[in-house]
């Protein structure tokens, strides 16, 4: 295959996988649900609705009884308690002791740096996403994200000095039972630390199963195509990891149609997004059954339901689970839970993806900087697959050497094409040129290039991320178009380098319109894409005019 079918093969492949994953994007997107009411989201201030707005369990995994009406006339009016560790801001609601909004202090919505940080849990409708967590049992009246809480204080903040900061909240049954919930924040974690306590105030033994859960709606759609914006391809929705069934996923179209019933003595239960996530990870060695569902609201739900937990009359017992609220860090995630690591989701290529991300954080630890490490990357691909595109550009040599004599075959057979092929390949043979030398070698890279493709667009490192002078943000386009512009100078002078025997007018309109075609196609792309793009393309091409210069002085030494 000579190199201009074999350009037009690649270009036509990225196009249709661009197309495709678009396509499934787009259409496989969630129908709109209707928004959360602001009634079934009460603000601060506002008391427990008594018609159950917040909702209850479903049937099948035990039921949660909602306050009864003589409580609900004696509860504190509820509020937000703040607090603050060097990574997080949280804000949890003493009505249910839920984590109702998370700011991740170390990323900016935007790269200004006024920017307010990245808010991952929210209550507003648009956005609605919490973790709740509760007890559900063999009695009525046990704590669960129904019930009210007080809290000491209204606002917690990580001392200078500290390693942990905890926030206690107790809630108190019409029987005298307690229950302490603390929220345990570390230095320099993501983890939310959430322990239980409870004692059993009544007269007689409880069985408690404790269970936490992630609720919210299908965030609005991005603006942009998801040609244009890295984040549109990226996976929304509920995932779950098990020792017997490993990473799984589900949008949130298909939690009406599909329902998640799985046992495990380990794992955990996230709901993701785009750089970001959070997870309820439960004891390892503690059976635990996950759950999916749909509330009102266009709400959806992934639930951990734990093992039951039996307490004497004036007893006590003890149980917590790690929450997770954070970005995608790969080089923190597994030392978390095992598996976690893998909600950086790179699809099918993953087993390629995930030791190109570790490379790429090796190349950023020795240059300090994500676009020199996205080059340097560059060049050690091209270093490993040296020998392969060597041979391709000999074969590409031949090619041109006989490419006059190819010539004079096409006019001595006319519009003959079988006769014209025929001979060609007699020729080919003769000469020992293989055709196919020159498309192995690049269709043996298209996987490396997509997988890469992908690290480049989940990878949260390199989110607002400068390079050099111009380029402040390699996640975003390049705002004077230089990149794109190189990439398409290079594609075009590859182009006119590239033998092209024997190829009819119309496949030579098509190759020659391609340059442009992506050019104006990475101009929208994110800055990283195309510096990745521009730098293999620059050094395929020097690599590219050095092999043939040498191996056509050695033709022409030979008198061929």
């Amino acid at each position: 295959m000579n190199q201009a079918r074999t350009f037009l093969l690649i270009a036509w492949i990225l196009i249709a996988y661009l197309i495709w994953d678009a396509w499934q994007q787009q259409f496989s997107r969630p129908q709109a649900q209707a928004p959360v009411s602001a009634q079934s989201v009460p603000e601060a201030g506002t008391p427990l609705a008594a018609d159950g707005s917040v909702p209850e369990f479903q049937a099948g995994l035990g039921s949660v009884p909602a306050p009864s009406p003589g409580l609900l006339e004696t509860t504190q009016p509820r509020r937000r308690v703040s607090v603050r560790s060097d990574r997080l801001e949280l804000q949890i609601d003493t009505q249910g002791g839920s984590l109702i909004s998370a700011d991740l202090l170390g990323y900016r919505q935007q790269p200004d740096p006024a920017s307010p940080p990245v808010r991952l849990l929210d209550t507003d409708a648009r956005t609605f996403f919490v973790a709740q967590s509760g007890f559900t049992g063999d009695r009525a009246g046990l704590p669960n994200h129904l019930s009210s809480f007080e809290a000491e204080s209204s606002e917690f903040i990580l001392a200078e000095g500290a390693e942990v900061i905890e926030v206690p909240l107790t809630w108190v049954g019409e029987d005298g039972s307690r229950l302490i919930r603390t929220f345990r924040l570390t230095r320099g974690s993501y983890v939310v630390e959430v322990v239980d306590s409870f004692e059993n105030g009544a007269a007689s033994a409880v069985t408690l199963q404790p269970y936490r859960q992630l609720v919210r709606v299908q965030p609005p759609a991005l603006p942009g195509s998801a040609f244009t914006n890295p984040a549109a391809y990226s996976f929304v929705g509920a995932a779950w990891y098990s020792p017997q069934s490993k990473f799984d996923k589900r949008k949130f179209s298909d939690f009406r149609d599909k329902t998640l019933d799985l046992v495990t003595a380990d794992g955990w239960v996230a709901m993701l997004q785009h750089y970001f996530f959070a997870a309820w990870i439960p004891n390892p060695g503690e059976e635990h059954r996950f759950s999916t569902g749909t509330e009102d609201g266009g709400r959806q739900r992934i639930r951990t339901l734990g093992p039951g937990i039996s307490v004497e009359a004036g007893g006590i017992a003890q149980t917590s689970a790690r929450l997770y609220v954070g970005p995608k860090l790969q080089g923190e995630l597994e030392s978390i839970a095992p598996g976690l690591k893998l909600t950086l989701d790179y699809g099918i290529f993953t087993i390629i993806s995930q030791p190109m991300a570790w490379l790429l954080g090796v190349l950023h630890d020795i240059t300090g900087n994500w676009g020199w490490a996205i080059v340097l990357l560059v060049v050690i691909i091209k270093a490993v697959f040296f020998k392969l595109s060597e041979a391709q550009y000999r074969s590409f040599a031949k090619m041109r050497a006989v490419q006059p004599r190819i010539e004079s075959l096409k006019e001595r057979y006319g519009d003959d094409r079988q006769k014209f092929q025929t001979a060609m390949m007699e020729l080919y043979k003769k000469e020992k040129i293989n055709p196919m030398g020159g498309c192995l070698p690049i269709l043996i890279q298209i996987p490396i290039f997509i997988s890469l493709y992908w690290v480049l667009i989940e990878a949260v490192e390199l989110r607002h991320a400068p390079w050099i002078l111009w380029i402040e943000n390699l996640t975003a386009p390049d705002p004077y178009f230089i990149l794109p512009l190189v990439n398409l100078v290079t594609m075009w002078a590859t182009q006119k380098l590239s033998p092209t025997p024997g190829m009819d007018p119309v496949q030579k309109r098509i190759l020659q319109i391609m340059p442009i075609v992506f050019g104006v196609l990475f101009a929208f792309f994110p800055a990283g894409l195309v510096l990745y793009w521009a730098t293999n393309g620059l050094l395929g091409l020097a690599q590219q005019w050095l092999i043939m210069q040498r191996h056509e002085k050695a033709l022409a030494a030979k008198g061929v």
